[in-house]
């Protein structure tokens, strides 16, 4: 495995070394790849609860007067749905309305919005909104950086609610509801959210304090028969799901019409970042949409690939595996509009010079349990 000389640490590297992890580098951070086998990790978080540790994402800080309303004058979706204790998936977009970076938002007051921004585009995020602030949408906030302030550690599957009553934190809570507590001294916020489909939690104990916090999760979801889980389930279990991954679903070429990601957007609002654009497109129709590609043979099919009706190319997959709950190779694809491509409808896939038959379905492959 090369590892860049620059590459970021987590605050449990030492905790996955002794649990036997393979690690590989992504978005700029050594990250836990497998312990058991994605598979073995994969099922356990489908059939009983995963333990995950995504503390490479980044965290960032919107605080002062006004900064909920700031904030929902840049991003994508509408704070407004929402208040204090709750948390919303949104997205950063430029003002031709490709995707900085997809993010979740916590809305602390009115005063503070916490962002979870992905790893590699944290800084981009801050910058956009620092520029906003500093062309006098918000020049009384302060916004953040803060990396470094928190872990992250998400605990996926039906038994996730028992591993966190096990140790007495919040677990009856609705769906992208959060609340502060603390587990043996250290502060923890506990948000029923993830990006698995299953019923789950994402918990944000201190950078520092995070191996108390994971040491006490590690042995309840052993007892509750379940397992850490690395970077590779996460993205089995995700992709089952068709949930985008920037890089991948979503970039700056990428709008959140094209990648299916409208229904996070304010239409109604009088500002975010990209309006124009977005609305200009939604008017037009966007030129290309996210399907999902189930195989009927065998194979896997990878990100990049041409995806064909007939001897026409008509689109390109951005994501691709092999599905452990389905047994069968799955992908998500941008396909073009004009093509007229249908639901059930069969394409191929130049996957390395063979044609792999695929059936165009509409993700999820796999029933989402979130709610």
């Amino acid at each position: 495995m090369a590892v860049t000389d620059d590459v970021q640490h987590g605050p449990l590297e030492d905790r996955h070394r002794e649990l036997g992890a393979a690690f590989a580098e992504f978005g700029g951070w050594l990250m836990p790849v497998s312990y058991a086998g994605t598979v073995s990790e994969h099922n356990a978080t489908r059939d009983a609860v995963g333990l995950f540790d995504v503390s490479h994402l980044g965290k960032a800080s919107v605080r002062g007067p006004g900064a909920a309303e700031f904030v929902n004058a840049t991003l994508t979706n509408d704070l407004g749905r929402i208040g204090p204790g709750k948390a919303q998936y949104t997205l950063c977009c430029n003002e031709s309305g490709g995707v900085i970076d997809d993010l979740i938002a916590y809305y602390v007051d009115d005063d503070e919005i916490f962002l979870v921004p992905n790893a590699a585009n944290t800084a981009a995020v801050v910058q956009a909104l620092q520029g906003a602030a500093g062309a006098g949408l918000g020049p009384k906030l302060t916004i953040t950086n803060e990396h470094r302030s928190y872990a992250v550690l998400a605990v996926q599957g039906p038994r996730s609610a028992d591993v966190l009553a096990d140790l007495g934190l919040p677990a009856d809570m609705d769906y992208m509801a959060y609340a502060d507590a603390s587990y043996s001294g250290v502060p923890v916020r506990v948000c029923r959210t993830g990006y698995t489909g299953e019923h789950g939690y994402e918990l944000l104990p201190p950078w520092e304090s995070a191996a108390v916090v994971f040491d006490a999760l590690a042995a309840a979801v052993a007892a509750a028969g379940g397992q850490p889980a690395g970077l590779g389930a996460r993205d089995t279990l995700r992709t089952e799901m068709g949930y985008p991954l920037h890089g991948h679903e979503l970039s700056p070429d990428i709008s959140p019409l094209q990648a299916r990601c409208g229904w996070a957007i304010g239409w109604k609002k009088e500002a975010f970042f990209g309006r124009d654009a977005l609305l200009a497109e939604k008017a037009a129709g966007p030129r290309r949409l996210l399907r999902g590609l189930r195989m009927v043979g065998r194979g896997v099919l990878r990100p990049g690939l041409t995806v064909l009706a007939g001897d026409a190319p008509v689109g390109v997959t951005t994501s691709g595996t092999f599905s452990p709950t389905l047994q069968v190779g799955i992908g998500l694809a941008l396909i073009d509009t004009g093509a007229g491509i249908d639901d059930g409808q069969r394409v191929t896939v130049d996957v390395r010079g063979r044609a792999a038959e695929c059936e165009v379905v509409n993700p999820p492959f796999v029933a989402a349990k979130t709610r």
